[in-house]
């Protein structure tokens, strides 16, 4: 028996690769099918089933495509309604793969199909679970997530202290778990950075599982719950209904276009701008009305949370060679309508002097000494906010910025911070698409602003 986790970090998802005999199986594969094509060939191995613990909200699975591709079949447990072909499991049906054998465990709460996959051994040994988003290490999946149920949140979170006690915590404790995913997922709030665990230890640390009584297992996983990301809801109608495949998405988005043809195409169509550079290079330069979105972060998720419309139209601008990663990285949360690339990245844009707008910068160590107190905005989290701010700053957090722009004056002069300066790039072209141009971004956020050992490297800069 062979298992491999493939943890993709920007949405702290975990899929994994089960194998015995030359028979494979994949859960929860994320949108592109490559990575498991490819692992699958350079084993010898054929590719049976697709699993899907749920019908995901937070990311669009590559379910479908995978399994033509491979001619296997997709499962789901009791209850799942698709719009493509699947086989619905019964609870406690087992799935011969090699020599091992995969057993179904119908554990309603996070969604009402969710179901965990418990893998029995060639020895008759209960191995591992893969548990999907009703068990994480250190926490357990959010109950609010689910679509078209009359369930409260309170509800689906008693059936997910039924599911948990009954399905999981009776198996061995030396069991492995194997979670859908990690620390930084909004699908739980107290995920750790663990990417494995058994069932033994959770038993010992997961807060959750401390709660002797379902009553006290309901408000302790409904408390302190922030509303999710909008796009949530809509994954998870994509992976109930079916999508475009991915190659045909990523075959039609591959589009270079010369400066001139992508500031056509800006004035031609409803199109979006996104910039997925690092914040200096955006600050230094980008095209006007662009969003600021690195992918050296929490790319997709932050697209997915600020532009609510799926079907929006996009132009990207990148670094050369990272078009396809950020093609890829937008598929796999539903935004299949980029409409091509700025041909050679930024420096096209410049060589044909078209205009660019700028952000400007202040280092930590001068906007500390500068004391500056007034028309500071912080857009970090209420909870972040809650461990300390900087004096007289206003508290917007970024995912609200674009509701509330009313409570700002576009004349007025704001300071931006965040954490470490990622989100307050992002706030910064936000505020600059909505006319507000005198800007100055807090380079290294609060953590800089809060650092005594930080050295000034510049005046302040553009």
């Amino acid at each position: 028996m062979f298992i491999q986790q493939l943890y993709t970090k920007c949405l702290a998802e975990a899929t994994y690769y089960i194998e015995s005999n030359g028979e494979a199986a994949i859960v929860d594969p994320l949108r592109e099918t490559k990575p498991y094509l490819e692992l699958a060939a350079s084993r010898n191995a054929t590719i049976k089933y697709v699993f899907e613990t749920h019908f995901h909200a937070d990311f669009v699975s590559g379910h479908i495509d995978l399994a033509e591709a491979a001619d296997a079949k997709i499962i789901y447990g009791p209850t799942a309604v698709a719009g493509y072909d699947i086989v619905v499991a019964e609870d406690d049906e087992i799935f011969p793969l090699g020599n091992i054998m995969i057993k179904v465990l119908h554990t309603p709460g996070h969604t009402l199909e969710s179901s965990c996959f418990l893998v029995i051994d060639e020895n008759g040994k209960e191995h591992s679970v893969f548990t999907g988003d009703t068990l994480f290490i250190g926490d357990v999946g959010r109950p609010d997530l689910a679509v078209k149920t009359d369930l409260s949140r309170e509800d689906l979170a008693r059936h997910l202290y039924r599911s948990i006690n009954s399905k999981l915590l009776t198996l061995d404790d030396d069991t492995v778990v194997f979670p859908g995913h990690g620390a930084g997922s909004q699908c739980g709030k107290n995920l750790s950075d663990e990417k494995a665990s058994t069932i033994g230890n959770q038993k010992r640390y997961n807060y959750a599982l401390q709660e002797d009584t379902e009553d006290g297992f309901v408000k302790a996983v409904t408390d302190g719950l922030n509303s999710p990301p909008q796009y949530f809801p809509k994954n998870a109608t994509i992976n109930k209904r079916g999508y475009e495949s991915f190659e045909s998405v990523l075959k039609r988005s591959l589009n270079p276009l010369d400066p001139l043809d992508f500031l056509d195409q800006m004035f031609d169509t409803d199109a979006i701008v996104i910039d997925t550079r690092e914040e200096e290079p955006f600050s230094s330069g980008h095209v006007p009305g662009a969003y600021f979105f690195g992918l050296n972060g929490s790319f997709a998720v932050w697209v997915g949370t600020l532009i609510t419309d799926l079907n929006t139209q996009i132009l990207l601008v990148t670094d050369p060679g990272k078009e396809e990663e950020a093609i890829t990285r937008l598929a796999r949360v539903g935004y299949d309508n980029v409409i091509g690339y700025l041909n050679g990245g930024y420096h096209g844009w410049e060589s044909v002097s078209i205009k660019s707008n700028e952000v400007e910068n202040i280092c930590p160590v001068n906007f500390r000494k500068q004391e500056i107190q007034e028309n500071v905005i912080d857009v970090r989290t209420p909870e972040e906010v809650e461990t300390g701010t900087w004096e007289g700053a206003l508290n917007i957090p970024l995912k609200e910025l674009q509701s509330r722009l009313s409570e700002l004056d576009e004349s007025t002069k704001y300071y931006i911070y965040c954490r470490s300066g990622y989100r307050s790039m992002m706030a910064c072209s936000i505020l600059l698409k909505n006319d507000f141009n005198n800007l100055v971004n807090v380079k290294d956020g609060y953590l800089g602003i809060m650092d005594p050992s930080a050295i000034c490297s510049c005046a302040i800069t553009k």
